[in-house]
C-alpha cells in the first residue's frame, strides 16, 4: 500500500481486478460490471472527475486481436478447419475476453489517473 495525503492507497491493479476506490480500498468502484459508481461510498471520491473513455477498450481489442490472430493462424495451419469453425471459434471468444477485462482495464486507467492526477491538458496563455 501506498500512503498518500493520510490515506493508504491500494495498488492500481488491484482496483480494476477487485473494484477497489484507488484512494481508502473500499469495493465501491463500480455500480455494474462495467459502469463506475457516481462516487465512492466509504471515502467520497467522485469518480465522475475522472474520464478513461476508449482506452481500456483500444488496448484489449488490439492486445487481444493480436492473441486471436496468432491462435487462428496457428489453428488454420496445424488443422485446416473451414471458415465456419473459425468464425464459430473466434468471433465469441474475442467478444468475451474483451468484455471480461474490460473491468479490469477500466479500473485500472482510473486508478492510474487519480494517482498521477491526471487531467485535459490546457495551452498556456502567453504574458
Amino acid at each position: 500500500m501506498v500512503r498518500r495525503h493520510g490515506v493508504s492507497e491500494r495498488p492500481a491493479f488491484d482496483s480494476g481486478l477487485h473494484g477497489c476506490c484507488p484512494r481508502c480500498g473500499a469495493k465501491t468502484l463500480f455500480r455494474n460490471f462495467v459502469a463506475f459508481a457516481d462516487r465512492c461510498s466509504g471515502c467520497g471520491l467522485d469518480f465522475r472527475q475522472f474520464n478513461v473513455g476508449d482506452g481500456p477498450v483500444v488496448f484489449l481489442t488490439l492486445g487481444i486481436g493480436a492473441l486471436i490472430t496468432a491462435l487462428a493462424l496457428w489453428v488454420e495451419f496445424t488443422f485446416e478447419p473451414g471458415l465456419l469453425i473459425h468464425i464459430l471459434l473466434w468471433v465469441p471468444l474475442t467478444a468475451a475476453l474483451t468484455v471480461g477485462f474490460l473491468r479490469i482495464g477500466k479500473g485500472w486507467l482510473l486508478a492510474l489517473e487519480y494517482r498521477n492526477r491526471a487531467g485535459e491538458g490546457r495551452i498556456a496563455k502567453d504574458p
